[in-house]
């Protein structure tokens, strides 16, 4: 080889090599001087923002339909120190609470039983089929009728809502536990109360959970329809007393604070889940 020719070598070390910032890692290290607790609120802070000017400028043009988030937290610092913002959420997550318990002590009882049983679960086909559809909703006149407006009303709604998705969910669970499971639990000669708490309801755990997630989200949502619909009462009701009254500051504060509420009972699901599955051994 000529003397004047590079070798290979020196052509490796004089070639270019990519950089470590190529790598997606270092592509993301603008964001390290961010911490990661607060990264989930860079996107939410920076829509409120823009929010906040497009309402300003709304204003400053003569509308009166939209009201800037910093109008929003004023009115809601007032409605908590007049003790109508703690009322109102009481009744909402007080009959929600209720009707989610009565809907899923049923909705999980009955799942277990339709689960376990195949002749039970096509009995039950049917009549699951035709009722599951019906919006919980369109319920309202009927338990107007039947309980008048308050607390029993609301929780029967809710009840009815949280019901169905808990029973498919539950019994979906159950037809999917390892047939072997089962088996075992009939050799043991196990009740059918001793094979649901000891060999089926720790086996659905993790989807049992789920199950109560959804339930949760839709119980609140029925809970703050059936009061923005019919009944005077909670939190649905306050925000329609303020679109009403042409409030439209309080009536997003009362919005925020819905969502705030659901962000904070889903995380607090969350937490029971890992502690719960902890306990029974689902989770190291």
């Amino acid at each position: 080889m000529d003397r004047h020719t590079p070798s290979l070598r020196a052509l490796r070390v004089a070639s270019p090599t990519p950089s470590p910032g190529a790598t997606p890692a270092a592509r993301q290290s603008r964001f390290r001087g961010v911490p990661g607790t607060v990264r989930p609120f860079v996107l939410p802070l920076l829509l409120l923002a823009l929010f906040e000017w497009y309402a300003r400028r709304a204003a400053a043009q003569g509308s009166d339909a939209l009201a800037a988030p910093s109008a929003a937290a004023r009115a809601f610092m007032g409605a908590a120190l007049d003790g109508s913002l703690w009322q109102a959420t009481g009744f909402t997550l007080g009959t929600a609470a209720l009707g989610l318990l009565l809907g899923a002590v049923l909705g999980i009882a009955l799942g277990l039983v339709l689960g376990l049983s195949r002749r039970a679960a096509q009995l039950g086909s049917l009549s699951i089929e035709v009722l599951r559809p019906v919006p919980s909703v369109a319920l309202i006149p009927l338990a107007m009728l039947s309980f008048g407006f308050g607390v029993r009303m609301e929780l029967a709604i809710v009840a009815f809502a949280t019901f169905w998705p808990l029973l498919v969910l539950v019994q979906s669970a159950v037809q999917q536990i390892e047939p072997r499971l089962l088996e075992v639990s009939r050799v043991l000669g196990l009740s059918a109360r001793e094979r649901a708490f000891k060999i089926v309801l720790p086996a659905i755990v993790p989807r049992l959970f789920v199950a109560l997630r959804l339930g949760v989200a839709v119980a609140l949502v029925v809970a703050v329809t059936v009061e923005i619909a019919a009944n005077p009462h909670g939190m649905g009701y306050a925000m329609m007393i303020a679109q009403q009254s042409f409030d439209p500051a309080l009536m997003l504060a009362w919005l925020g604070w819905i969502g705030v509420v659901g962000f904070a009972i889903n995380a607090g699901m969350v937490r029971l889940q890992r502690v719960v599955a902890r306990r029974m051994g689902v989770l190291p």
